[in-house]
């Protein structure tokens, strides 16, 4: 029976605990909302982001996992990104199928508090692994500009089917979660695309210092004068683009020993022009190999000359070496030894990068070796070629002279005539002179003098001598030959070379003329220049000669040497003079124009 006090039933639910446990989870549901809102504001690493938001997201909706997809960019397809839960099952759907795929379609909220009694469902999952699904939530996941970024789907909330707020929060969180999901990726797409750059930066800067350092070694190697110039210089170039402390340049010889053409650095007085066994030390591997290398502590390495590196004082503690390889032969090896450059932590001296610049140099540097060789012998060979030449063209113009002598010396064995025979004697001992200063003015040429022994002329006797001279140069030739005198005044330039001049032009008239013709000489005055003409009725000068007509060389005729008009143009250019040549089917004529008087006294 009752008391009669009234004393509610045991069993009755008391409204104060009601309210207190409500108060409770709402307090704790805030609690987590915050959290969650932290964990989305960190935009780190987008995995572990994603786990935290869903273990809080489970909690908050007070379900039993919690299951995030996210849509591929092509936008067709769903995959499982987080999966909470024992299993860990990636889950791929094409938008459209099954639950999620209906909500990434439609992009409405599906609330089931039953999954299987709505078809969208698939228990393949539930088959596979044994769980069973009872309700679902899900909800899209809208991007900050309405864009889909993938499925937020919770299960088997404890104490019942979803309700109304429950969906409002779980949208609320999606949203949230799309937003932190989409500066994540824009925040790893910039540190993708920084890293880009980084990269794109450093492929920059080594490939503007490999330019930068082939343009030095270029212009190095244009300026070199010779073979060991050029080596001297690309070694040094080398030595600095690659920050090392000394080097060396071996060449491969003619019996395969290598020689140390070019040293920089402390050895340099030991080790210059030594010579070394074929694939002695690292360098000699490498010129043997083919191959370049990058040899940190070379003490301990097999292939190193360690009996020639202590003799010669040198110890390196790095090495950098590459063949000097030519087309199909390799032709030596550059070698660079202990680098100056600060090297930071974790770097190794020289690397990679470093090695593919030597091969870029040794490969510039090899090529232009061959070329100065190439050029080298080729010089030597137009230098014998030269002299040859020269030589032919002074033993052709010594005809005349020794023609002369062997006339009077014939006409002195036939003479009685003591006074008679003295002027034989006088003008062999002048062809004699003129030999001598034919010789003496080819070497001058050759050495590209330019001496004159200038003196007053009276250009009357200088005339008679000519007419001598060039008389018997051309007697017994069928020549008709006549020295005009306009002028008979005093002139100063050198008797002997201009005399060589009359003789050159004289010797070409003739050869024109083999049967025979008309050579003049004429001398006259214009103003203050002493004119000199050379006409001969020849059948005149080719073009194809006629322009190149004063050059070393350059010759018409066969036989001809092409050496007795670039000395005329010679000695014409030193007495400050010119000479013109005109041609045609009736004849040549060489015109001389040269000061009358001193240099000197006509620039005063």
């Amino acid at each position: 029976m009752s008391d009669g006090k009234g004393l509610a039933p045991a069993s009755a639910p008391d409204p104060l605990r009601s309210l207190e446990a409500a108060l409770r989870r709402e307090q704790k549901k805030v609690a987590l909302v915050q959290e969650v809102s932290r964990a989305l504001s960190d935009a780190g690493d987008l995995d572990a982001l994603l786990a935290l938001i869903m273990t809080k997201v489970t909690e908050l909706m007070d379900a039993d996992r919690s299951t995030l997809y996210l849509v591929t960019e092509d936008g067709r397809t769903l995959w499982s990104k987080v999966v909470q839960g024992d299993e860990r099952v990636e889950i791929r759907l094409e938008v459209g199928e099954g639950i999620a795929g209906w909500v990434a379609e439609t992009r409405e909220i599906v609330n089931i508090p039953d999954a299987y009694a709505d078809q969208r469902f698939q228990p393949a999952v539930d088959l596979k692994s044994g769980y069973r699904t009872r309700s679902i939530l899900s909800v899209p996941m809208l991007g900050a500009l309405g864009g889909l970024v993938g499925v937020l789907q919770v299960l088997n909330k404890h104490d019942g089917p979803f309700n109304k707020s429950d969906e409002e929060l779980l949208l609320a969180l999606s949203s949230q979660a799309a937003i932190a999901i989409e500066n994540a990726r824009l925040y790893h797409s910039l540190v993708s695309q920084n890293q880009e750059l980084q990269r794109a930066r450093r492929d920059l800067e080594r490939r503007s210092r490999e330019l930068n350092a082939l343009y030095e070694v270029e212009k190095e190697l244009s300026a070199a004068l010779d073979l060991d110039d050029l080596l001297s210089r690309i070694l040094a170039q080398a030595i600095n683009v690659l920050g090392g402390g000394a080097g060396s340049i071996a060449l491969v010889e003619p019996g395969g020993a290598l020689r140390f053409s070019t040293v920089q650095g402390p050895a340099a007085p030991r080790l210059i022009e030594r010579t070394l066994p074929h694939g002695t030390g690292i360098l000699g591997w490498s010129i043997a190999h083919r191959t370049p290398l990058v040899v940190d502590d070379p003490a301990k390495d097999p292939r190193h000359a360690i009996d020639v590196a202590r003799e010669t004082g040198v110890m390196p503690e790095h090495l950098l070496v590459a063949p000097l390889v030519e087309g199909d032969d390799v032709i030596g090896g550059i070698e660079i030894i202990d680098q100056r450059r600060a090297v930071r932590d974790g770097e190794t001296p020289w690397g990679d990068d470093d090695l593919k610049l030597l091969v870029l140099i040794a490969a510039q540097a090899a090529g232009a070796i061959g070329t100065a060789r190439r050029r080298s012998e080729q010089s030597n060979r137009d230098r014998l070629a030269s002299i040859g030449r020269m030589l032919a063209g002074l033993l052709h113009d010594l005809k005349t002279p020794m023609t002369i002598i062997s006339g009077y010396a014939q006409l002195m064995a036939s003479s009685d005539d003591a006074s008679q025979r003295d002027k034989y004697v006088d003008q062999i001992q002048r062809q004699f002179d003129l030999m001598a200063g034919m010789t003496r003015e080819v070497l001058a040429f050759a050495r590209g003098d330019t001496d004159l022994v200038v003196r007053k002329v009276y250009v009357n006797k200088f005339t008679e001598e000519l007419t001598t001279q060039l008389g018997a140069a051309v007697a017994g030739r069928g020549i008709d030959f006549e020295v005009e005198a306009r002028f008979d005044g005093i002139a100063y330039f050198d008797e002997q070379k201009l005399m060589r001049v009359f003789h050159n032009l004289t010797s070409n008239a003739v050869e024109a003329m083999p049967d025979g013709g008309h050579l003049k000489v004429r001398v006259d005055k214009d103003g203050d220049s002493l004119v000199w003409a050379v006409t001969d009725t020849g059948p005149g000068i080719p073009a194809k000669v006629h322009a190149r007509l004063f050059e070393l060389f350059a010759t018409g005729r066969k036989g001809g040497t092409g050496l007795g008009l670039a000395i005329v143009k010679r000695v014409v250019d030193d007495h400050r003079g010119s000479i013109r040549c005109d041609t045609g089917p009736t004849g040549t004529t060489f015109t001389i124009r040269m000061p009358i008087r001193r240099v000197a006294e006509a620039e005063g």
